[in-house]
């Protein structure tokens, strides 16, 4: 069956109908999803101008209970959700439930988020001078969204944009309409009012540009490349329009001499692996001092091997596909890069002849760990988004830092280690926005904020309480006693 877009309230057919396939079986269509052109975005974004009137100043309990729906609903049906998103995103079954039930767990936060949104009185400065600080809707927000989390990156831009009372205009990535069209489906049935959210399926080069630019949309909240956000940037500076910005990352892990190596093997291997290493927050970098180098390259290598690639929906996988033939051809020419530039296969390095229910292989690329790198080869420097991990050796916990800075983003960097002493210094001194001990880099909560430093954010921070900060503005009013 055709998917349709939600405009105004009403699903609207696409100028045309892209096919959404199976990574782990190409042959597996699983379904037609329309491709809106910019004069559906043209009528997506008015009719959201349209409705903002009222629903930024509709009564808090009503947003609330909207939101509270959308969020049981969709952990209500959260193995139906799961099993779509891997079919098409190619997690594996249980990586997916949990994305599912974060989005649902979202929904609940920022229905909560409705009731508890606060400012202030001061006393002014002038006798008889009252002084109140709130905040207020921005207006309509076009919400750009990746591949790789399908359906928790749209909820936590959607729900604490409706939550603040504005409107949306969102494009999910063309690789995996289909969880967002059912995240549409619900929100649809959840009781907001037409126009209060609208969905618009298609192509960036497409849609993305006119949406980023239309004159109705107050701000945009982006994920994605860097480069594409860097773009975006300078088309809202230019407009006044607020922008959020979260792209990439090239995350380290540092390993020291005195860690617990089986902690360590362990969190390295989900941090760099896990969801095929397609995580902006992944660990791409293990950054190892000498004294453990040797027995970590070995006992991560022994745990790599059994690790099981396959279909994202067969039960007992590990790694699932690459999301598609592209980006396992740029894993695999990341790999040939590092190789020409010195470096060794310590495990992986190949694509993997994985056939599913059709025959046809599907885009599955070993998990893979490069040794003998430095600080300057490209495979350090630049983002592969794939199950690739480089192993840097260094002397000593100085070295380890400032290899783990050396890079222009930002985003998440971990430790392991036994010392209290190195662990607090590298919470302060590593240059990133979030920083793990004893723990995987690509692991967050889903109240409290995310986001990075340098190149891998810009803007106000993502999710919990300081959402505020992007999708409201501050307003001072002063009354003359």
């Amino acid at each position: 069956m055709p998917y349709d877009n939600l405009i105004a309230g009403a699903w609207h057919a696409g100028s045309s109908y892209g096919e959404n396939r199976n990574p782990s079986d190409p042959d597996d269509v699983i379904g037609l999803y329309a491709q809106a052109d910019a004069t559906q975005l043209d009528v997506a974004a008015q009719a959201a101008q349209a409705a903002f009137a009222t629903w930024s100043t509709a009564g808090i309990q009503a947003r609330s209970d909207a939101l509270e729906r959308i969020g049981v609903e969709i952990l209500a049906r959260k193995d139906e959700l799961a099993e779509l998103l891997a079919r098409e995103e190619g997690k594996t079954r249980p990586e997916a439930l949990g994305e599912v039930m974060r989005a649902g767990s979202i929904f609940k936060f920022f229905a909560g988020e409705c009731l508890r949104l606060s400012g202030e009185i001061l006393p002014s400065v002038r006798p008889g001078v009252a002084v109140e600080i709130t905040r207020e809707p921005v207006g309509v927000i076009g919400i750009i969204t990746p591949w790789n989390f399908p359906i928790a990156i749209p909820a936590w831009k959607i729900a604490p944009a409706l939550a603040y009372g504005n409107c949306v205009v969102f494009k999910p990535a063309d690789l995996v309409p289909g969880t967002a069209w059912i995240l549409a489906e619900i929100i649809h049935r959840s009781g907001i009012p037409e126009g209060v959210f609208n969905l618009v399926m298609g192509r960036g080069s497409v849609i993305g540009e006119p949406l980023v630019n239309h004159p109705a949309i107050a701000a945009v909240s982006f994920t994605g490349s860097v480069e594409v956000g860097s773009r975006i940037a300078a088309q809202c500076a230019q407009s006044g329009k607020k922008v959020q910005l979260e792209m990439g990352g090239k995350n380290p892990q540092v390993v020291l001499d005195d860690a617990d190596l089986d902690q360590a093997v362990e969190l390295c291997a989900q941090s760099a692996f896990f969801s095929t290493g397609q995580r902006c927050t992944a660990s791409s970098r293990l950054i190892v001092t000498e004294g453990i180098h040797e027995r970590f390259i070995a006992a991560l290598a022994a745990r790599m091997a059994r690790l099981q690639v396959g279909d994202a929906l067969a039960v007992g996988t590990d790694i699932g596909p690459a999301v598609s033939q592209a980006q396992m051809s740029q894993d695999l020419r990341h790999i040939d890069i590092a190789l020409t530039e010195g470096a060794t296969i310590a495990a992986g390095g190949t694509p993997v002849q994985c056939h599913t229910g059709s025959g046809k292989a599907g885009y599955f690329v070993a998990p893979t760990l490069l040794a003998g790198t430095s600080p300057a080869m490209r495979i350090n420097r630049e983002e592969v988004f794939g199950p690739v991990a480089s192993v840097i050796r260094v002397r000593d916990y100085d070295e380890a830092l400032a290899v783990a800075n050396d890079t222009q983003f930002g985003l998440s960097a971990g430790i392991a280690t036994t010392s209290l002493k190195h662990a607090t210094h590298f919470k302060r001194h590593a240059q990133a926005g979030m920083v793990m001990v004893n723990l995987p880099t690509a692991g967050v909560d889903y109240h409290v904020p995310f986001g990075g430093r340098k190149a891998s954010s810009y803007g106000p921070r993502e999710q919990g309480r300081y959402a505020q900060e992007f999708f409201t503005t501050v307003k001072t009013a002063y009354t003359l006693a």
